[in-house]
């Protein structure tokens, strides 16, 4: 009888120890230090993306399409003062009286400009849509503000824009339609008052004119005959009224100003 003997082989325990069998097994690729190749294809396509964002920032429409062309950036320097202002069909100009030579040229896409007014160092535009805007006057580099006239694109079509603009003293602008008279700041265009017309009246902008720092409209009423009534008077702080001293004005010797108030008439209650 043959007896076959089978060796049976014992599997031996591993000792593992306690810090080996809490790690996580990570998979052969983590841990690798990246080469440089890695990076490279990212790297290059945010280089080609930012001419491309550039081109799009300036390839976005002009706010209320604005166009300013500047043509002799040297006469702010070569003459140091504002040059003198027209419209030219559709075109607001600064040019230089000595030579008649554009220094820039400032056009909305579709607007006509119907008057301008030199204000401080501003050119301040009223265009047939409605819109009022402030320009810097002396190089033409930006348009400040832009305000714009509720309803009155229709009347301003039919009447033009003779008398609209009017300043008041040095700081404020009043635009004049038929149905109220609007203040700005011509520093940075913030509405300061709003005037409206009386109850079956209308200010007529074309008839206006100035006494001292008041500026008087006349405004037409079909329901009287008083002329006092037609007139209204207003300066920087609005409707000048019996009771109210305007800021700035000299009375006996007085001077009323911010340096030097009367808080009871420095800044007059609204009315």
């Amino acid at each position: 009888m043959v007896v076959l003997a089978t060796k049976v082989t014992e599997a031996v325990p591993t000792t593992v120890s306690a810090t080996e069998a809490s790690a996580p097994q990570l998979p052969p690729s983590v841990g690798r230090r990246r080469t440089p190749r890695t990076f490279l294809p990212a790297t290059l396509a945010l280089l080609l993306a930012v001419p491309l964002l550039a081109a799009a920032h300036q390839a976005r429409t002009a706010p209320y399409g604005d166009h300013l062309t500047v043509r002799a950036v040297h006469a702010r320097v070569e003459y140091g003062t504002r040059p003198p202002l027209r419209t030219t069909g559709g075109t607001v100009e600064a040019y230089d009286a000595a030579t008649g030579r554009p220094r820039w040229t400032y056009t909305r896409e579709g607007r006509r400009p119907l008057m301008v007014l030199p204000a401080r160092g501003d050119a301040i535009a009223l265009w047939d849509d409605g819109l009022v805007t402030a320009t810097v006057r002396g190089d033409g580099s930006a348009v400040r503000w832009h305000r714009a006239l509720p309803g009155a694109a229709p009347w301003l079509a039919a009447h033009g824009g003779t008398g609209v603009l009017r300043t008041l003293g040095a700081r404020m602008l009043a635009v004049v339609t038929p149905q109220r008279i609007a203040a700005y700041r011509i520093a940075d265009g913030d509405l300061r008052w709003v005037l409206p017309a009386h109850s079956g009246c209308a200010f007529e902008p074309a008839r206006a004119v100035r006494h001292g720092s008041a500026l008087l409209i006349a405004q037409p009423c079909a329901t009287t005959d008083l002329w006092t009534g037609e007139i209204i008077a207003v300066d920087e702080l609005g409707r000048i009224t019996r009771n109210r001293a305007p800021l700035g004005n000299e009375r006996r010797g007085e001077y009323h100003s911010a340096e030097h108030p009367h808080t009871e008439k420095v800044v007059a209650p609204p009315r």
